[in-house]
């Protein structure tokens, strides 16, 4: 069985890993209390940043036992895509319960992965499409 460890090679840890996904965000995933950022990466795994202001969780308990879900979930994730990704907290997330908060960041990564598939079969399929009726 895999070590279910959160390993620092799993978390964006500079403003620059940050940038590059702000500046060149290719998926994202909007949610009444969240919104997800992502954007293909080259190391193999998926890394994962979190940004929850003091406008939107007001108190450090509340802000930190969001984080503790969300990094929980991403941590369970097997075989997740190679991407960067950035989850930003919005309004109302203080409301959500430990229960409720696991069922939506489990919907959020599965739609997260859903948009990035669809953002691959493009990509092959306009390569092959090219080669057919040419010739």
């Amino acid at each position: 069985m895999k070590a279910l460890t959160f390993p620092k090679s799993s978390r964006l840890l500079k403003p620059s890993d940050y940038g590059k996904v702000f500046d060149d965000v290719q998926i994202r995933v909007p949610h009444r209390n969240f919104l997800i950022l992502a954007t293909p990466n080259t190391l193999g795994h998926a890394r994962i940043g979190l940004v929850f202001s003091k406008k939107n969780l007001k108190l450090a308990v509340q802000r930190n036992r969001v984080k503790r879900r969300i990094r929980e979930t991403f941590r369970h994730q097997p075989d997740f895509p190679a991407l960067d990704i950035v989850v930003l907290g919005r309004r109302g997330l203080a409301d959500l319960d430990n229960a409720t908060l696991n069922v939506t960041v489990m919907e959020l990564w599965s739609r997260l992965r859903k948009k990035n598939r669809q953002l691959q079969i493009p990509s092959t399929s306009e390569q092959s499409g090219t080669g057919k009726g040419t010739g």
